[in-house]
């Protein structure tokens, strides 16, 4: 009987991507943590930046785990993410900082990783004809989640007196439920068995070793690692912004939440849409290019307005849209582009390779953003926003969005041309 590639690959890459994608949910929740156990919000802040950063440095150790066996991946996953929700949880009611860094940057960190890997090889073997599209499809999912999440994350913490505990108890339960099914019903198509074989430490490291050298001795692997990581330090320096930029440009609390929310959305169709978009080209650098075009565009636009200062609202808001567009389609597009050039044999360690670009971009673009906002311009005394400061980041994304554009030139050449030079 032939299995159906939906069941086996889409819906429980959703239930997966929905499920760990809440990670973008900390900004719901993060000031009722720093105010239940008495700590600075900016401490409590670094609990996300870890959860990025074991993300892409668990994707990057353990790829050639997700490579051999998807079950046991998928069930890491599982595992990791839902003991570290109901372990930050239960560190939030000991009012212990120190646990919420292991339990939310660590432990659900390692979830992170291994599950945002383990249904993406499988959806290209399922989807072969459209393997952007499908990718994108989970890939959205991640990004839908906060959408999806936030408004149930702030039932359950107006229904517990703004005690994020309860909340993480519930939606951890909730998540291991739906991550167990995906994790059940995750299977690759016949035909493609995977090896199950057993090897202890030493051999751990020597494959970690080899995909290692194997990566990043390619110029093409350092190519596309550059691009992926700039993409992401600048979306996630301008997301963190996002707040200070609607105060400022003089929305509504309303409004801004509602522009929150098409931002969020803008993010998911992006992941979505430009993956899509890019079955269509012979080589899909070509998406990276366009993505990169229009974010130098609009933040050069904004930037010889001085929009943010002036309250050029209609710039300000086009701008968040197409980085959070263009963020999201950087994520959809690099395991598709990485099988364009290595192939699918080893796609999953190869991924996770790159992902660590996504590790270390986590720890960077919140806080080049916090240090030029902090260090220049001045602070409004009534709003608490800083215009000067805000408007000053765009002149570094738009300089870093420069060096990836020449980067898809340079380095990231396409299959075809990489064949012929060979």
């Amino acid at each position: 009987m032939k299995e159906n590639k939906w069941i086996r690959a889409a819906i429980p890459a959703l239930l997966l991507h929905c499920s760990i994608g809440t990670v973008y949910c900390w900004g719901t929740f993060s000031k009722e943590i720093a105010g239940y156990i008495g700590q600075e919000n900016s401490a409590v802040q670094w609990a996300f930046s870890f959860a990025i950063f074991f993300l892409g440095m668990s994707a990057a150790f353990l790829g050639d785990v997700v490579e051999k066996d998807i079950k046991k991946s998928s069930l890491i996953a599982t595992v990791c993410f839902t003991v570290g929700m109901v372990g930050t949880g239960a560190a939030i009611l000991l009012k212990s900082l120190p646990l919420i860094y292991l339990f939310y940057g660590c432990i659900m960190g390692i979830g992170l990783g291994t599950g945002y890997l383990s249904p993406v090889k499988t959806l290209m073997l399922w989807f072969k004809d459209r393997k952007g599209l499908a990718t994108g499809l989970a890939v959205a999912g991640f990004g839908l989640a906060k959408a999806i999440a936030t408004p149930v994350m702030q039932f359950f913490l107006n229904k517990f007196d703004n005690n994020p505990a309860y909340m993480f108890f519930i939606m951890g339960g909730i998540y291991c439920v739906m991550m167990f099914i995906g994790h059940r019903l995750l299977k690759k198509p016949e035909g493609w068995v995977e090896s199950h074989e057993k090897g202890g430490i030493k051999e751990f490291f020597s494959t970690l070793g080899k995909n290692f050298k194997f990566s990043f001795s390619n110029k093409t692997f350092i190519g596309i690692w550059i691009m992926f990581y700039i993409n992401i330090h600048c979306g996630l320096a301008l997301i963190s912004q996002e707040k200070a930029i609607f105060s400022t440009i003089g929305l509504s609390l309303a409004t801004a939440a509602t522009l929150g929310s098409v931002t969020a959305i803008a993010n998911a169709a992006g992941r979505l849409g430009f993956s899509a978009w890019a079955d269509t080209f012979k080589d899909r650098n070509t998406i990276y290019k366009l993505i990169f075009i229009l974010s130098i565009a609009l933040t050069a636009a904004t930037i010889f307005t001085h929009g943010i200062v002036n309250q050029i609202v209609v710039l300000c808001v086009a701008l968040l849209i197409m980085v959070n567009a263009g963020y999201g389609g950087g994520f959809s597009n690099v395991p598709t582009l990485l099988s364009d050039h290595f192939g699918m044999k080893s796609i999953s360690a190869v991924h996770g390779m790159c992902l660590s670009a996504w590790a270390i971009a986590g720890l960077t673009g919140n806080q080049m953003a916090t240090y030029i906002v902090e260090h220049t311009g001045a602070f409004d005394p009534e709003t608490g926003f800083n215009p000067v400061g805000t408007q000053n980041v765009l002149y570094a994304t738009c300089a870093l969005y420069v060096v990836a554009l020449i980067v898809c030139f340079v380095l990231v050449k396409s299959p075809e041309k990489e064949e012929a030079q060979a």
